[in-house]
């Protein structure tokens, strides 16, 4: 649950893309608060603006991007000393080197999209070490098959040097969470991480993810569109719809106390709340 320390703050984000249809607003003034230890959700349908906002969070907008307005304030220790940043006013080598993949992490959605199919599996867990952490490739190697380990993977030395072909789909996200993590992050940002993947390896999943969240004192985003997920790992909810949180609050005040009709909507598709038929 929420701790009192404040380490993530979006506040007034808009932006808009240019495409060749003309300018698209997608993220209309989203406003987002993130505490130390705490789990965050943001539901919504596809292109409701979930990703757009936590890819500005990562600072990886797509190049045809404009920020119109607002300031994602992130507070991290550096050297001991609290320092704040506003990640919308880094240039992206700023962002690569001191933010993205070392502090705040992102677990994708489709891990055969976001595993490299060229490289083993080793390389690619070591790879962020050996950007950000300035470890030789030896403490590399040991610290990636620790992470194996941790993940719940089998025979982690072997896996080390596997292609993501050779894996199932429930290993290959593991392998995704431990890449996420290599760098010892203070935010994970998972974007629909159990979406591939069947339903018994779902629940897995969701339940390493907040084993891992305790013992290394994460702060969590989810990005679904999946409420029955929602309800298992979050301690608050954002509603999002056509690029505005249009409903925030504790898991139970927004799942038994709706007010928003697009909440409503949402909780109705579910099959299992109780209050389901009511609504019906």
């Amino acid at each position: 649950m929420q701790g009192n320390e404040l380490i993530l703050s979006v506040r007034g984000l808009d932006i808009s893309f240019q495409t060749t249809a003309g300018m698209v607003h997608a993220i209309r003034g989203v406003d987002l608060d993130l505490h130390r230890g705490e789990t965050v959700a943001i539901v919504g349908e596809s292109g409701s603006g979930k990703s757009v906002s936590m890819k500005a969070v990562m600072g990886i907008l797509d190049k045809n991007s404009i920020v119109n307005s607002g300031e994602i304030r992130y507070t991290y220790l550096d050297k001991g000393t609290p320092k704040t940043v506003d990640i919308l006013k880094m240039d992206r080598k700023s962002i690569r080197r001191t933010i993205n993949g070392r502090r705040i992490a992102m677990v994708f959605q489709d891990p055969m999209t976001s595993l490299d199919p060229t490289m083993t599996v080793g390389k690619q867990i070591m790879e962020g070490m050996l950007l950000h952490e300035g470890i030789g490739k030896h403490q590399a190697w040991q610290r990636a098959v620790s992470l194996l380990q941790r993940v719940g993977i089998p025979e982690p030395e072997k896996r080390m040097k596997n292609y993501p072909h050779q894996l199932s789909g429930g290993m290959r996200q593991r392998v995704v969470i431990a890449i996420a993590l290599a760098c010892d992050p203070d935010v994970l940002i998972c974007d629909e991480p159990t979406t591939a993947l069947d339903v018994t390896i779902q629940a897995k999943i969701l339940e390493l993810i907040k084993t891992i969240q305790q013992e290394m004192q994460l702060s969590v985003i989810y990005i679904t569109h999946d409420l029955g997920v929602v309800a298992k790992v979050a301690d608050y909810v954002n509603v999002m719809y056509a690029g505005n949180i249009v409903e925030r609050g504790l898991i139970g005040e927004v799942f038994y106390d709706p007010r928003h009709p697009y909440t409503w909507g949402l909780l109705s598709a579910m099959p299992d709340l109780e209050t389901n038929d009511e609504r019906l």
